[in-house]
């Protein structure tokens, strides 16, 4: 029988024999393959077939599983036999990325165990205050307001006036006369911005210096073709000062994050260290005592 045709029996077995256990003649020692000195058999298969393919899709399926295998096993035979001499370093790294693996797991065990997740407020900002320095702008930040209105708003002037009013109750009837004409309003007088970003409400040029735009905080204006816009910068860091707190809230959770994980991680090393040696299943030897005894344990006897 042809190999795709015996595939395609065996695929057929294995839909119709579902969830049921297979004869044990298709479930161990029917082999599919043989490549590189290695066989594939229908127990290798079985498991890897997803569930509810009908059996045209499980015989495509299978085909191309074993085309896969034989590549893979053609191709590690010509590696072993081309690499043959670099088998130990081979062997080495593997074994080093297992222990690595391990190791890694390890830690995770005990940081999930261990590790409080929850930094309060005083934290941050005293991580923040001791380390203001690490911290500095790329590029300016603002705080600040956009208003969009038609270009022949007739209470443009007054508009304009109440949004760089300081009273509360002017900046109320601000609010309102945008909310009841509908005006499009970009707020970010609570949180920081980069200064591209809220240029970018703005009817700029790509290749335009802004910059003059940040030394005042009063109410300015441009306009297009389709609207005119009323801004307001109220607040600047540039470059090269200090990132503002506001915006390292979340980076420096996961500095402090990565401080405890490491600070878990090495307290579990000092005290499975300490129990061992306790237990005496950790020993350093001296080269210069050719016994074998632990000089520091001999120190401890006398």
């Amino acid at each position: 029988m042809k190999r795709s045709a015996k595939i395609a029996v065996l695929a057929g077995v294995l839909l119709l024999a579902g969830c049921r256990e297979l004869p044990r003649y298709f479930a161990s020692e029917e082999t599919l393959a043989r490549a590189g000195g290695r066989e594939l058999r229908l127990r290798d298969v079985r498991d890897a077939i997803p569930q509810g393919l009908d059996s045209e899709d499980s015989t495509a399926y299978m085909k191309m599983y074993v085309d896969r295998w034989i590549r893979k096993q053609l191709k590690l035979e010509e590696a072993e036999v081309l690499f043959s001499t670099s088998a130990d370093d081979i062997d080495r790294m593997v074994e080093e990325y297992r222990q690595a693996l391990l190791i890694r797991k390890l830690e995770q065990y005990y940081v999930d165990r261990s590790i409080d997740t929850v930094f309060t407020d005083e934290e941050i900002t005293a991580y923040y205050n001791a380390h203001k320095g690490d911290f500095r702008l790329d590029r300016p930040i603002v705080r600040g307001r956009i208003v969009r209105l038609g270009l022949h708003y007739r209470q443009a002037s007054k508009l304009k006036a109440l949004m760089g009013s300081k009273t509360a109750a002017q900046q109320q009837d601000f609010r309102d006369l945008c909310a009841k004409n509908d005006f499009t309003v970009n707020d970010f007088s609570e949180q920081w911005v980069d200064f591209p970003e809220f240029l970018s409400y703005l009817p700029t040029l790509r290749n335009q210096n802004y910059d003059a735009l940040l030394a005042t905080t009063s109410v300015q204006e441009m306009r297009d073709s389709h609207a005119q816009y009323y801004f307001q910068i109220d607040a600047v860091r540039r470059e090269g000062e200090p990132i503002p707190l506001e915006r390292l809230r979340p980076n420096i959770r996961r500095i402090l994050f990565n401080q405890r994980q490491g600070e878990v991680i090495r307290r579990h090393e000092e005290e499975l260290y300490e129990q061992a040696v306790e237990k005496g299943d950790v020993r350093l030897y001296d080269r210069e005592e050719p016994s074998g005894r632990d000089p520091r344990n001999e120190q401890s006897e006398k």
